[in-house]
């Protein structure tokens, strides 16, 4: 009897607000290029009153993921944690329009954390600098896993920024073990160098207990399992779990089960904002996997969703996916 979900997420629940901006803005408000700052309330309040016009959209790294494969019409779940905050109803709308179910209790409107943001800046040179206040996103815990819906998951998708709270990680294990007792697989993604660094060794300890299958680009990947080349690495990744899924940026993506490696190349795209390539990498693949697709198949699957994303301002597919992949021959 086939299980109700395919794939379900668990990580952050934040909404995106995108502006762009001139390398200047960021100088002049201290904002530093290129990577992701947690702020605070105030910090957030500040820069969204100093932002250009903005776009607002529900993000949020492992959301991106399942509303991707919502999109594609697999048979998905979201949990992460939102408040009863207009920004709640925001991120609740967008994911069940996308087709995922979101049951997770929100927080009570006086809760004192509203709602998680991250305010992306993207420069001329489409590099995005992320600001991001987690708010009660980052209050993930046990009490939120329901564990008849992991037993009723072919697969979970966990988010490593989730790492930064100690909750989460009872959250994680309490998923991965009604996951894992019904015969479910786990996959995870390593989301930043940095979150890597922070939690190298709970990493380690989950990918060669629990893992199935691991996400990640080049600079986690190298992070993580520190080696000469590239190649060692994944090798070393490859020899303690089933998959290993390494994106290398415009060459494409590794892939490497039972002891072959394919390069899945990437897609020609006009790049105008990287945010959230990675996440809808990993929605194409899991979408190939899920439905019983090669290797190779997955990787390009992965390789066409994350070209769509990049060609555009935003995390969230503007195209139909489904009809980009039978363009490329791979429905």
């Amino acid at each position: 009897m086939a299980k109700k979900y395919q794939v379900v997420g668990i990580g952050n629940a934040l909404v995106d607000v995108l502006a762009p901006c001139e390398d200047q803005f960021l100088a002049d408000n201290g904002v530093e290029k290129g990577i992701m700052q947690l702020i605070d309330t105030a910090r957030a309040s500040e820069l969204y009153g100093m932002m250009g016009p903005a776009k607002e959209v529900s993000g949020g790294s492992a959301a991106n993921t399942i509303a991707g494969i919502a999109a594609l019409g697999d048979r998905t779940a979201y949990v992460g944690k939102v408040k009863a905050d207009q920004l709640g109803d925001i991120f609740e709308h967008d994911m069940r329009a996308q087709g995922a179910d979101f049951e997770v209790p929100r927080s009570p409107a006086d809760a004192v954390d509203e709602t998680g943001r991250c305010m992306v800046l993207v420069t001329p040179d489409s590099e995005r600098s992320l600001n991001t206040y987690l708010g009660v996103s980052e209050h993930l815990g046990p009490d939120d896993i329901d564990p008849a819906m992991m037993a009723d998951a072919e697969w979970l998708y966990l988010e490593g920024y989730r790492f930064d709270g100690e909750l989460s990680h009872a959250a994680f294990a309490k998923a991965i073990a009604a996951c894992k007792g019904a015969g479910g697989k786990v996959s995870v993604t390593l989301s930043d160098p940095f979150c890597v660094d922070r939690h190298h060794q709970a990493f380690r300890d989950m990918i060669r207990d629990h893992i199935d299958l691991l996400f990640c680009n080049e600079h986690e990947m190298a992070a993580m399992y520190p080696a000469d080349t590239l190649e060692e690495s994944i090798a070393e990744a490859a020899s303690r779990v089933e998959i290993v899924a390494c994106t290398v940026g415009a060459k494409g993506a590794y892939v490497a089960r039972g002891g072959e490696t394919v390069l899945a190349p990437a897609e020609a795209s006009k790049v105008m904002d990287v945010t959230g390539a990675g996440d809808l990498f990993a929605a194409g693949f899991l979408h190939g996997l899920v439905n019983r697709r090669d290797m190779m198949t997955c990787g390009r699957m992965g390789c066409v969703a994350a070209g769509e994303i990049i060609g555009h301002i935003g995390a969230r597919p503007e195209a139909d996916l489904g009809a980009l992949f039978k363009e490329k021959g791979l429905e």
